[in-house]
C-alpha cells in the first residue's frame, strides 16, 4: 500500500494497527494483482479474508453449542454403519 493511501485510511480509521505478515511468493503475487484489478489494497483484501475465516468459525461455533445435547457417535461405530450399508 503506498504511503498516501495508508495516511488516508489512518485519516478514515484512526483505529487501524500495523502488522507485518510473510505471504509465500506466489500468495503475495496474486493478493497484489486481486488488489490492482478490484482497486483495493492488500490490507483490505486480508482483512476481509481474517473478518469471514472469523463470521465462520463463530457460525461454527454456535452450531456446536446448538448441538451440544445430541449424543456422540463412537467412530467406530459409524465405520461399522457404513460397511454395513455398502458405502465403504
Amino acid at each position: 500500500m503506498t504511503s498516501k493511501r495508508y495516511d488516508i485510511m489512518l485519516a478514515i480509521m484512526p483505529e487501524l494497527k500495523r502488522t507485518t505478515v510473510y505471504f509465500d511468493p506466489s500468495l503475495h503475487k496474486a493478493l497484489r494483482v486481486k488488489a490492482a484489478h478490484t482497486d483495493r489494497s492488500i490490507s483490505e483484501l486480508v482483512n476481509a479474508a481474517v473478518r469471514q475465516t472469523l463470521a465462520e468459525d463463530a457460525d461454527d461455533l454456535a452450531v456446536f453449542v446448538d448441538r451440544a445435547n445430541e449424543p456422540a457417535l463412537p467412530f467406530e461405530e459409524v465405520l461399522k454403519d457404513m460397511k454395513r450399508r455398502g458405502q465403504l
